[in-house]
């Protein structure tokens, strides 16, 4: 048996426990800022709510990923309005779930409604901006669907439509000061009446606040952790939904498109048409994921949907391997626990240690110490709250750029799915070993 065989087999072997590197990797985030509470000298309270944010923000951008990778892993689409559609479902849905009498006004249709019916206008709404839009190359369609996201993202803050009144119909969107959403849906689980003030627990809630009570768990922890298993959930299926696709004989027309789009149309495939599909499921998936991304807070706003918001989503891929399920999973997971949330802590962990103060106004006197040897001065800028953001972003362009070097496809970039149904590499693979 030659050494390409059993490289090709040991491959084959690993890829098909691609559950379990994700359950590694879920394990060594938990260690990882379990470890970062017990430095920080976090209660069990603290450091469960710790958990809780790091696998909240790791669902999240994994499945954003999952929706953006259908899109551009898939069939090669370069959609840089992801926040718009995302802003689109989200509000939405805030608007048909609100109720009439609200401030400002919506139309009280059910949560499950709203919600269904947000889904639907997200994706109509994507397959509509697809139409002029997918004749163009992929840098012009970048062009042009960041375009529509701040078109989005700037109506929806304009004043003209914060509250107003459209063929007899009173609705609005809040305009800058945000949309408030209806309450997190999981609280129906634990109280009789989600929508009191004070909430009585029903038999499940009582029975859970009271086992976690002697360990100093607050109520809200316990509802913030039944939300995150419901993520999960959804992570699943969704990456079930993703590894059927890609394997379904639409999925391969989308990875012919992707490789070579002329070839693809000489075999008879409609090639435009399966782009308006694939660009209008995914902008659907998108709303979906930001609606359950937003409803834990119960509020939305404007803000929350910038261009950047795209940019960390890409990032998120980019780190994992485009065209892979798996790697946007282990990219989304990676990006919100490292480099989203890790500047964060770390900064805390070295305020926490070195003990340092007076820190300089700005990053030119953070710098003029060097001269003299003493990186202090640097330090104490660096972790300060306003300069985190700053920070998260230096590593974020250093983290690109070290992708871009030395993984340019991705941690598991090498194992995007091919468009044909058997791997020529495997079956050659086959053939020398017969022979």
């Amino acid at each position: 048996m030659s050494t390409g065989s059993i490289q090709a087999r040991a491959e084959g072997w690993l890829g098909n426990n691609d559950v379990r590197l994700l359950v590694a990797l879920a394990l060594a985030i938990g260690g990882l800022y379990a470890l970062f509470s017990v430095v920080l000298g976090f209660q069990l309270n603290g450091t469960v709510n710790t958990l809780r944010r790091v696998a909240f923000l790791s669902a999240i951008y994994a499945m954003l990923a999952l929706a953006l990778n259908l899109q551009w892993g898939y069939a090669g689409l370069f959609n840089l309005g992801a926040a718009g559609f995302m802003a689109i479902g989200v509000y939405t849905m805030g608007i048909l779930a609100a109720p009439v009498t609200a401030s400002p006004p919506g139309f009280g249709l059910p949560l499950p409604v709203a919600i269904v019916a947000a889904i639907l206008v997200t994706g109509v709404v994507g397959g509509l901006a697809a139409l002029p839009a997918i004749r163009l190359r992929a840098d012009y369609l970048a062009i042009v669907t960041v375009a529509f996201s701040e078109i989005v993202r700037l109506t929806l803050r304009a004043p003209e439509f914060a509250n107003t009144r459209i063929a007899g119909v009173a609705f609005g969107t809040g305009g800058a000061t945000g949309l408030s959403l209806p309450s997190n849906p999981i609280r129906i689980l634990f109280y009789t009446d989600p929508a009191a003030t004070a909430p009585a627990p029903n038999a499940l809630g009582a029975a859970m606040f009271s086992a976690v009570e002697p360990l100093g768990i607050e109520q809200t922890l316990v509802i913030g952790w039944a939300y995150v298993v419901v993520l999960c959930l959804c992570l699943g299926l969704l990456y079930w939904l993703m590894i059927r696709i890609g394997k379904s004989p639409f999925g391969r027309v989308l990875k012919s498109i992707r490789e070579d789009q002329q070839v693809t149309q000489a075999l008879g495939k409609d090639t435009r048409l399966f782009k308006i599909k694939t660009f209008a499921l995914g902008c659907a998936l998108m709303g979906l994921i930001a609606i359950l991304w937003r409803l834990s807070g119960g509020y939305a706003s404007p803000r929350m949907f910038k261009p950047i918001q795209t940019f960390y989503i890409f990032i998120a891929l980019f780190i994992g391997g485009t065209g892979s399920p798996t790697g946007s999973i282990v990219g989304g997971a990676l990006f919100a626990s490292l480099l989203f949330e890790g500047p964060s802590f770390v900064r805390r962990v070295v305020a926490e240690y070195l003990q340092l103060s007076n820190a300089p106004d700005t990053l030119v006197g953070a710098l003029a110490e060097l001269g003299t040897l003493d990186v202090t001065p640097l330090l104490a800028y660096s972790v300060q709250d306003v300069s985190i953001s700053a920070l998260r972003l230096m590593l974020l362009g250093t983290v690109l750029v070290y992708l871009m070097q030395r993984h340019p496809d991705g941690l598991l970039g090498h194992r995007k799915a091919i468009a044909s149904s058997v791997d020529l590499a495997q079956q050659a693979t086959r053939e020398d070993d017969n022979e």
